[in-house]
């Protein structure tokens, strides 16, 4: 056996295979949905977040915590594993290994992430618009918290808020494929979740939800025009982070498998 064949046949790299093989074997279906599945799953996704925002916000308001608050939006990340959802950021990793295996095109990538951004979005606005009428108590806080964010600036350091931001989500999603365990699963939710919402970083969906709640008060210090500056910057570092901190040295070390998987997938589709 040669010395780069001895080290493949290594458990960790026997246990990296097995991970990229089950990413390209989900992001094949998730890349080539229908029209009508791919918005549904995207909505569904918003309000599964949104549900993680709710509950943030409440601890928020009774306990004046963002550790605890972060650990409270937990529930949303837990609903979208369990509920098989679809998060904007979660379309990093696993998508961009199914293309560069050769299981769907750099069009079908594009088709994903514009879908499932603006469909989370809209979930999102709906949802926290119930939201705010059901606990009128919470726009307060809601228009706090949507100002910290909308509000910051465009610096490096807010930039380096949403790097970090998309590269704790790609991080969560890398882990997720790393066991077959639903417990340690459910572990990486959580602990994701208190990472990004616990310390403040940005988020495009997470945190365009919580300047939802404010905005649907009418009562805040910004508007959707400014928001939707926000976002653009938002969205830019979450996916430099997501395809730079995590998703491109995953490739790189799953890259020979990627490889070998990518006839197999062409031929099985002619």
């Amino acid at each position: 056996m040669e010395p780069d064949d001895q080290v493949m046949a290594g458990p960790g790299e026997r246990r990296v295979a097995e991970a990229a093989e089950r990413i390209v074997a989900e992001g094949r279906p998730r890349l080539h949905r229908t029209w009508a599945s791919l918005v549904a799953t995207a909505l569904l996704g918003g309000i599964d977040v949104s549900v993680g925002v709710m509950t943030l916000l409440f601890v928020k308001h009774e306990t004046g915590s963002d550790l605890l608050a972060g650990l409270a939006f937990s529930v949303g990340l837990i609903a979208l594993l369990l509920g098989h959802s679809e998060l904007f950021t979660e379309g990093f990793l696993v998508p961009v290994s199914t293309v560069i295996a050769g299981a769907a095109t750099w069009l079908d990538l594009l088709r994903l992430w514009v879908t499932v951004l603006v469909m989370n979005l809209a979930g999102g606005w709906a949802f926290m618009w119930i939201v705010m009428r059901a606990f009128p108590e919470l726009r307060p806080t809601a228009a706090e918290a949507g100002a910290r964010f909308v509000d910051g600036g465009y610096s490096l350091g807010t930039f380096c808020l949403a790097v970090l931001g998309g590269g704790v989500i790609t991080l969560m999603t890398r882990m997720h494929h790393g066991t077959e365990s639903m417990t340690g699963k459910i572990t990486a939710s959580v602990s994701a979740a208190f990472v990004l919402a616990g310390l403040g970083l940005w988020h495009s969906v997470l945190d365009s939800l919580i300047a939802f709640g404010g905005l649907h008060t009418g009562r805040t210090s910004y508007g959707y025009a400014d928001w939707l500056a926000w976002l653009g910057w938002a969205v830019l570092g979450n996916v430099v982070g997501g395809l730079l901190l995590t998703t491109a040295l995953r490739l790189v070390r799953s890259a020979p498998v990627l490889r070998e998987d990518a006839p197999a997938t062409d031929a099985g589709d002619t």
